[in-house]
Formats: structure tokens, sequence, C-alpha cells
């Protein structure tokens, strides 16, 4: 005679539809269906945020797996393991047994095992006169092998999902990088476009335009929200190229080499070597001798520490940030960039030292929108500078600590 499979839970567990629905479908597997228990159990890991189970709970049915002793699953033959708390308890790393019950009791809700509760409500297994298991009370497995697919489906929309996040972040980050340079360019190049059909564009707010795309993100954002700013970013990126590219069709590259010596000289006339300490402190001896004696001393503080700090800089250097003179030509370009006259600049330069001065602005355009006016806001560090107040370190802390901060809530 067969016996009769238990259905109800032992004790004051209740039994509710959904159990009900999940023995239903265990009951109708089909005999010739045979599933790999591991390669099912990685699709319900990936699939986990779509089944509602956690983490620990996983871990209770990766023990549960262990006791079954062959590798397939198949839709015939009995698939009940019946290990007792202290067993399982083992194989899940020593969790307390009151842990186990509530990571069980979560399996059973989400239809991934059934209770098979015996009269008293122990775990084992009935022997016939041959010695085979003629009923098992325990948890049952047949699910895993009816819901396969449904696992596998989900596991894969999961991965495809991951898939787009990531290719979406590579595209902003190749956006980003192709975008401040070509910034950095057409600065740098004296560049002339027009924006909307009214006069020459200013760099500056093509700069804070891009700026207001990239801050906009959020830190822990959704697939549309990614691929909503990488294509926002792709056609900024588009229209800063083709203006490059009109303003390169627009000259004539057949000049002879005193018009481009020329050209160099006029599209750019703050170049890095005015910055030289020996160029610079003879040109501000002759024109404001007074800011000499006032200059500080340069604090040296490691170039990984400022860009640790301060990484969006990184993005305006041709090539890198592998040492301080490029830091010092990717601040010349910066500064230019977020509205710095050239006097406060200089200013600076002479009170602070180029390193110092370089560091301060990489600070201010990693602060964004938060400094309405950078070049205020540099001639305001500068004064303080020249009474002593001013000190490099907390800033540089403040960047970090705001960098942690910033990780531990995403």
């Amino acid at each position: 005679m067969q016996s009769h499979p238990p259905t109800t839970p032992f004790g004051r567990r209740s039994l509710t539809l959904a159990h009900v629905a999940t023995q239903v479908v265990a009951s109708s597997r089909l005999p010739e269906k045979v599933v790999h228990k591991w390669k099912i159990f990685h699709a319900i890991c990936l699939a986990r945020p779509s089944l509602g189970v956690t983490e620990r709970a996983l871990s209770v049915l990766n023990a549960l797996l262990t006791f079954h002793p062959e590798t397939a699953l198949t839709g015939e033959g009995d698939l009940v393991v019946f290990p007792s708390n202290h067993q399982l308890s083992l194989r899940a790393h020593g969790m307390p047994a009151s842990t186990l019950r509530r990571h069980l009791a979560v399996l059973v809700d989400a239809g991934l095992v059934i209770r098979r509760d015996s009269p008293n409500g122990k775990r084992y297994a009935r022997k016939g006169a041959s010695g085979e298991i003629e009923l098992a009370f325990g948890f049952d497995l047949s699910p895993l092998v009816m819901r396969a697919e449904e696992f596998e489906n989900l596991a894969a929309a999961v991965e495809a999902e991951a898939r787009a996040i990531k290719l979406a972040r590579e595209r902003i980050t190749l956006c980003r990088r192709d975008i401040a340079k070509m910034i950095a360019t057409g600065i740098e190049e004296g560049v002339p476009t027009r924006r909307g059909g009214q006069g020459p564009a200013d760099w500056a707010e093509v700069h804070v335009g891009f700026r207001s795309i990239v801050e906009g993100i959020p830190r822990s954002a959704t697939r549309v929200q990614l691929q909503a700013a990488a294509e926002e970013l792709t056609q900024i990126a588009d229209e800063v190229l083709n203006l490059l590219e009109r303003h390169v069709k627009s000259t004539n590259m057949s000049g002879n080499e005193s018009h481009c010596e020329r050209h160099i000289q006029n599209s750019n006339p703050y170049p890095l070597i005015d910055l030289e300490p020996d160029l610079q402190e003879g040109r501000v001896a002759r024109t404001v001798p007074e800011l000499q004696a006032t200059r500080i001393a340069e604090t040296a503080y490691p170039l990984g520490m400022v860009l640790n700090a301060c990484p969006d800089i990184a993005d305006y250097a041709k090539d890198g940030i592998s040492n301080w003179r490029d830091l010092l030509a990717t601040a010349a370009v910066v500064r230019s960039m977020l509205g710095i006259s050239p006097s406060a600049w200089e200013e600076a330069l002479t009170v602070m030292g180029e390193k110092q001065a370089a560091v301060v602005v990489a600070c201010i355009l990693q602060r964004g929108a938060a400094i309405r006016s950078a070049g205020g806001y540099l001639r305001g560090l500068t004064e303080r500078a020249k009474v002593g107040e001013f000190s490099l370190g907390p800033i540089l802390m403040s960047q970090i600590n705001a960098h942690l901060r910033a990780k531990r809530t995403a």
C-alpha cells in the first residue's frame, strides 16, 4: 500500500494556500526530468532578490542539498532529506537552532522546499524489509526540480540587468573622460563656437552643464537612471566633438611655422612655463614686491593623497596625472573652466606656492556646486594664507572623509 505523504506541518505551524500551491506543483513533476542541484542552487542565488530569501536562508538550503547523496535531482523517486537540527546546524557553519528554524521557515514560505513532518515532528526515514526507504519525514526538495526553468529565467534576467548597468557605467566613464579632455583642449586652443546661434559659447558654461549631469547621478543609480545619464553625456560629447572638428576644418592646416607659433602663443596667454618658480618669482618681484614676503612655505602632501581627496581633476588631464607637474598643468586649465581670473590665480600662486594653489583648485572642482564663486573662494583662502591662517591639511581631510561617508551610505 502506498503511504500518504504528509501535507500539513507539525505543531502550531499553520498551513497556507501558498504551501498548498507549492505541493500541487511538486506533485506534478515529470519522472524523466533531471536537474543538477548545484546549478539550480547557483541560479537561486542569482535570483535571490526576486525570490524574497536571505543569504542566511540560502546557506541553510545549501546545507540541505548536501544531505541528498546524488548530484542530480530527478522527477522520480523520493527527494526528502531528513537531517536533525544538530547535523543541519553543523553543515550551516554552526548556525544556532533558533536562527536555523527561522530560515527554514523562509525557505518553505518561498516555495523552495516542502515540509514533510512526521507525527511527532521528528525527521527520520522508515525502511522496509528490503532495507530501502519507504517513507521519509523531513524537507522535500521536489520544488527545485519543478521550478528549475523559473529559477534559470530569473537568474538570466538578473544577469542581463547587471550587464546593462555595467555597460551604462562604462559608457558614462568614457563620456566623462572624453568631454573633460575635449573641453580642456577647447580652452587651451581658444576654440570659438556658437550655442543656439547666439554668439560664441562660454566653455565654462559647457563645463557647468557637464558637471551638473555627472553630479546628478545617484550613487545607487538604477539602470534607467544610468542609461538616461549616458544618453545626455553622449549628446554633449557629440556636440563638443563637432565644435572641435568644425574648428579644425576651418583652420588652414597648411600654414607656415611662424603662423603655427603665433597661434599657439595667442591661444593660451597663460602657459605653464609662466608658472615656473624662477620666472614667476622674478615677475612678481617687479610688479607686487610686497607679496613676496608673505608667501607661505609649501607643505609636502603625497600626490596620491591629493588624488584620493580630489579624483575629478584627473578627468581633465591629457595623459593622466602621474606627477606634480601633471597636476600643475591640469590645474592651470581647470581654473579657467571654474571662472577664476588670471589675477586671482597669480596671487594664489605667489602667496601659497604652485603645489598648494593647484591642490586648492582641485578641491574647488571636487566640491562643485557647493562653491558659487570659485574665484572669490580662492581669493578668500589667499587672504587667509597671507596672515598665516590657511592650512591645506584640513581641506584634504575633509574631502577624504566626505568620500568615506558617501561610500558607507551608498
